[in-house]
């Protein structure tokens, strides 16, 4: 009961963090090592999330480790009435570590209460990722070369947007962030979040028109408007396309400002911005195997 976790980005100190970086561009340098030879992974997808499931097991294979698991939930016990509670202490007697991802908000924490293995939290609702909030510091930090002095735009949704929520409580630990919240009045930051900002003194600004502010950024980074959190349909059809980065805005952008999106995207980024140079979402999404394997290696002190 005692295994360390990564169900919040919060679990990890910055310290942390930086051994995460250091341990991903060593696995980025060298990606095939074998330092999950005899161990078994497990990996309950209880919901649908073929690019972070594929990115985990890219990692885990990498490792050398073994893989377990189903892919949604139609394929397990739970079809049969099984609680979670249950399902995790079985799987638990099976594996050295379990990745799991679950609708519900909460689920990954209770797992890991119930876990006598490590768990990894690969998204529960829209609480937390905090694993792609780790890719996505590698990401920064390999493009802008630190994570200090980083103007930071975050663009779409806000409101349930847990990879943003989890990378300005990762970014806040740095020197300097300055923050720009653009997003319509619906899907705007949760007060929480701009409380906790201004009770660490950072700065932040909000605005509801996508325009040349985004001038000044060092990294844009876009979101996708989540269809399935929204309780009304009616209300999702209002926002869904309210702003598209097109490749004739970014011309008078700084030359090392990098675009980044936890994908998959849908109409947010028009595929002219593709062939940019300072599309780095592709980049973004290689990256989630290396910074993967470091947080396995170091939840599991292999390295």
């Amino acid at each position: 009961m005692n295994a360390k976790n990564l169900i919040s980005i919060t679990d990890f100190s910055k310290e942390e963090y930086l051994r995460i970086m250091d341990l991903a561009a060593d696995f980025e340098a060298n990606p095939d090592q074998r330092l999950l030879d005899g161990k078994v992974v497990a990996t309950l997808f209880f919901e649908p999330s073929t690019r972070t499931r594929l990115s985990f097991e890219t990692a885990i294979n990498r490792l050398g480790g073994e893989i377990i698991g189903f892919t949604d939930s139609s394929s397990s016990s739970v079809t049969k009435g099984e609680t979670l509670h249950d399902t995790i202490k079985m799987v638990s007697n099976y594996a050295d570590l379990i990745v799991m991802r679950h609708p519900l908000e909460g689920s990954a924490r209770y797992a890991s209460e119930v876990s006598n293995v490590p768990v990894i939290n690969a998204g529960d609702g829209a609480n937390q990722h905090p694993t792609q909030t780790l890719l996505d510091l590698y990401s920064i930090v390999k493009t802008q070369g630190s994570l200090n002095d980083i103007n930071l735009f975050m663009v779409g949704d806000l409101k349930y947007g847990r990879t943003v929520h989890s990378l300005l409580m990762a970014m806040s630990h740095f020197e300097n962030p300055i923050f720009n919240f653009i997003a319509p009045p619906e899907l705007a930051m949760p007060n929480e979040y701009k409380l906790y900002l201004r009770s660490k003194g950072m700065r932040y600004f909000e605005h509801t028109e996508f325009t040349d502010i985004i001038n000044e950024a060092d990294i844009i980074y876009m979101t996708r408007v989540q269809k399935e959190r929204f309780p009304d349909p009616v209300d999702y059809e209002k926002v869904k396309n309210v702003y598209i980065l097109r490749n004739k805005m970014l011309k008078h952008t700084k030359d090392n400002m990098r675009i980044l999106h936890p994908l998959p995207r849908v109409n947010e980024i028009h595929t002219d911005v593709d062939s940019n140079p300072k599309a780095y979402y592709f980049d973004q999404a290689r990256n989630g195997v290396y910074t993967r394997m470091a947080i396995i290696a170091h939840l599991l002190n292999l390295k």
